[in-house]
């Protein structure tokens, strides 16, 4: 008898662990077929999650052996004109009840943070048509008693909304609700006016030091929400100083540092920082996606993306390792016309440019005249020297370019093709990836000691850019 309850009591607890890590959201709707999905929001989307056909009785119902992470979630009606959304945290068995007539009576039992999400949308559904009556009549008014009147009425409403938000944080600082609130609010700008330049800087890092006020990256609830994309894209491209790299990198280290404690935000803050700084916006920031991939990805820290994503990641890191902004460039050994060997390093200037092209590109048809006309106007005068490299096998042309365009002052190399196969047969990485060259024209900037200093830029971009070295070296 005691052996069989044992059984009975080791089966229980095994049913139970089940449970507890289970999900089940049983939906019931005005639809008596079709297929609903249950979605969650990551970013601008809506990602399915499960789907469940609707039976005769209007009932679907979505369930896994696994527990859903904390967020928003949304079920999308059969059709996929409709979806009710509603709160996954802790409580995973969730019913929901709702009607397409009257979305806004939808009802959600088995939550509490529903409970409060409900709560909170009918307060917010009253003070906007407040807020939006005293405003359209506040913008109609005729007198200035009429504007004060209503612009006070506005304010009041609005007063109310922000306390309601305060006083549900302060009372449920744990709920998922008090993460979206604080999620959605904007963060506070010091209201000291600037008058100096370093008043400006303390206003800057106050709005900066205080942007994340309220967020925790240890939490990664607020990952599956609306909101917390656009407040990361604005921070890195717009609140953090875009250089050095390395204010970037040591910001995104922290912020990963803390969010390992939370898989969902670890993953998706590191898919989100490798995807914006691959390709980045501003000269110099491929050192922040190197040191992702060589401190994490080329680690094995993440493990959920799959050969073929990996295999670009680490392409693309090795294609801009050799090329990083302060670093020296890769000495190239190129044939000039006459087919002699001439090195990049044996150039002797104070600045080198190094111009990748080939005569069929249209591109270096519209800007290779330019480049040679402010060369010979400007450029020249710096003690500056192109050393430009043809990228395609196409000899006659490129000399026949060469000639045409009276092109002769330059140091114009190329490569053959047995000298290409024979870096390919000894593994040595050949100038396209030394120099990550992937289109044509791209132009690099080079000092007196051959360190890049400047990259893929314009030739308007590498004249600004010599105007300040050279003012800075002359003042």
């Amino acid at each position: 008898m005691r052996r069989k309850l044992s059984v009975f009591i080791a089966v229980a607890l095994v049913l139970m662990a089940f449970r507890a890590d289970a999900y089940q959201i049983t939906f019931k709707s005005n639809y008596t077929s079709g297929k609903a999905y249950l979605t969650y929001y990551m970013g601008k989307n809506l990602n399915i999650e499960d789907s469940a056909m609707v039976n005769a009785k209007g009932i679907a119902i979505f369930k896994n052996s696994k527990k859903l992470p904390g967020g928003i979630y949304a079920v999308v009606f059969p059709g996929n004109r409709f979806s009710a959304d509603f709160l996954i945290d802790k409580e995973q068995v969730i019913s929901i009840q709702a009607d397409t007539t009257d979305l806004t009576k939808t009802i959600v039992t088995g939550s509490p943070e529903n409970i409060l999400f409900e709560q909170y949308q009918k307060f917010t559904a009253v003070k906007g048509v407040q807020l939006t009556t005293e405003r359209t009549a506040y913008l109609q008014s005729t007198t200035a008693a009429d504007s004060a009147k209503h612009e006070a009425a506005y304010n009041k409403y609005n007063t109310e909304l922000n306390n309601y938000r305060t006083n549900l944080i302060k009372t449920h600082p744990n709920s998922l609700m008090a993460v979206l609130l604080n999620a959605m609010k904007e963060p506070p700008y010091p209201e000291k006016v600037p008058v100096t330049r370093q008043d400006s800087l303390d206003n800057y890092h106050y709005y900066k030091t205080h942007y994340w006020d309220g967020i925790s990256f240890m939490d990664g609830r607020i990952v599956r929400t609306p909101f917390f994309l656009p407040k990361l894209e604005r921070y890195y491209r717009e609140v953090i100083a875009q250089s050095p790299p390395d204010s970037i990198i040591k910001d995104i280290d922290y912020k990963l540092l803390l969010a390992r404690t939370a898989p969902e935000m670890y993953k998706y803050l590191l898919n989100w920082l490798t995807d914006e700084y691959i390709n980045p916006k501003y000269m110099g920031q491929d050192a922040v996606f190197v040191h992702l991939f060589d401190k994490y990805h080329s680690k094995g820290l993440t493990p959920w993306l799959n050969e073929k994503q990996m295999e670009v990641i680490s392409r693309r890191a090795y294609m801009q390792m050799a090329n990083l902004i302060g670093e020296k460039a890769a000495n190239l050994e190129m044939l000039d016309t006459a087919g002699k060997v001439t090195p990049l390093y044996e150039v002797d200037a104070d600045y080198t440019i190094v111009l990748f092209w080939d005569p069929t590109c249209g591109h270096c048809k519209e800007e290779l005249p330019r480049i040679d006309s402010i060369y010979n106007a400007s450029w020249k005068k710096l003690n500056l020297k192109i050393y430009a490299v043809l990228t395609e096998d196409q000899k006659p042309e490129w000399l026949k370019y060469i000639h045409d365009h009276n092109l002769g002052g330059w140091v114009n190399v190329y490569q053959t093709k047995a000298m290409a196969d024979a870096d390919f047969a000894a593994s040595r990485p050949g100038f396209r990836q030394l120099f990550d060259v992937t289109m044509t024209p791209t132009i690099f900037l080079l000092d007196k000691d051959k360190r890049i200093i400047g990259k893929k830029l314009s030739w308007q971009q590498i004249n600004e850019l010599l105007l300040v070295k050279t003012k800075n070296k002359n003042g």
